[in-house]
């Protein structure tokens, strides 16, 4: 029997679907993502804390669920909005479906809505607050339910997500660097650590002088959700500590270099998120196509006057791509070079992160 599904949005639409995954109701900002793969990913990526993600591209689960994919413990998606669900995957790495990943996670998903018409809404209205619902319930019921939703700017994701005890991986190596955890992606940790960069995953608002302790030789800022703004520890202690060894941030890592640094943070009408993102390094000229997942960026404008220098930007809309301090050993990137999913033109920034460990 089919279990019929809701998606409301805050303009009062109301899409309905097929249900799959857990049986349950849930609130979130709804976004989508251009990747033709990378579900897996996607799903258990904090950054996606507090949203509700839509794929673009039509078929979703053909290739199962293994868990040398996931990018976290579990899936931080709130739920899963897809045109077609598929329920026999096939993949010699497939350890279940995506309907049974969902529902282990307790999340709900809905199948068998228009995702093109709903993409084009959100790209002339900007992102909106939905609720997903897999059980019966009334339209007016769930309306209400979104007007009772804070907006994602009041949220304190970061908090849900990151480390609340120190983490250390790779104890043999030669060199150390800190995450300052505001929701670290395991393929950024396996990129550190198939440098021989020993890893200490720490929480953001962990004082300086305890991080100091762990006798680092660099500081990597991680992506995450939510407003880079209510993360004012971390803010403060990239401030603390760019003196102190080199930092490197990644993604909302950017903006809170941006934030420590003088620069403004905005959000987006409705964001960067897959696997297909060109962005074009401003001193080589060279162009990139990037993983990205945001829906905050650096107001470019404010980064004038400060120490802070532009050095890349995204070729669709402008907007800084990366950043550079002028006088410390400090830098970020807003996509991810860590891929998982997407390209890996960009990966040599972990590279450039050791050479900055070696010469400090």
């Amino acid at each position: 029997m089919v279990n019929e599904a809701k998606l409301a949005l805050e303009d009062g639409t109301i899409y309905k679907g097929e249900g799959f995954g857990y049986e349950t109701i849930r609130s979130g900002e709804v976004v989508f993502a251009t990747g033709m793969t990378g579900y897996v990913e996607s799903l258990t990526d904090p950054s996606y804390k507090g949203q509700i993600l839509m794929s673009t591209y039509p078929l979703q689960g053909n290739y199962g669920i293994s868990r040398e994919w996931f990018q976290s413990e579990s899936i931080k998606a709130e739920g899963f909005i897809v045109r077609e669900h598929n329920t026999h995957p096939s993949h010699n790495k497939s350890e279940k479906s995506l309907n049974d990943f969902l529902e282990e996670n307790s999340i709900p998903g809905i199948s068998e809505i228009d995702t093109r018409s709903l993409t084009l809404k959100i790209r002339e209205h900007g992102t909106m607050k939905g609720v997903i619902s897999t059980e019966d319930i009334e339209d007016s019921e769930l309306l209400e339910l979104i007007r009772g939703q804070p907006d994602i700017r009041d949220l304190d994701l970061v908090d849900q997500v990151c480390v609340k005890e120190p983490r250390i991986l790779g104890e043999d190596y030669t060199h150390r660097a800190v995450i300052l955890d505001c929701g670290i992606k395991n393929n950024s940790i396996k990129a550190l650590l198939k440098r021989k960069i020993g890893v200490v995953v720490l929480p953001y608002k962990m004082d300086v002088e305890d991080i100091l302790d762990y006798d680092a030789d660099a500081m990597l800022v991680s992506s995450g959700p939510g407003d880079p703004n209510r993360v004012k520890k971390a803010i403060e202690n990239v401030r603390d500590l760019s003196e102190e060894m080199p930092v490197f941030g990644i993604c909302l890592g950017q903006q809170i270099i941006g934030l420590a640094f003088g620069a403004e943070i905005y959000k987006m009408k409705f964001g960067h998120r897959g696997i297909n993102q060109p962005i074009k390094d401003l001193s080589s000229g060279k162009v990139s196509i990037t993983s990205q997942n945001h829906g905050f960026t650096v107001d470019p404008r404010s980064v004038e006057g400060t120490l802070l220098k532009v050095t890349q930007i995204n070729l669709n809309d402008g907007t800084p791509e990366g950043l550079e301090h002028e006088e410390l050993p400090v830098f970020s990137v807003q996509y991810h070079p860590e891929s998982g999913p997407g390209p890996n033109d960009s990966d040599y920034y972990f590279d450039n992160f050791l050479n900055a460990i070696k010469k400090y």
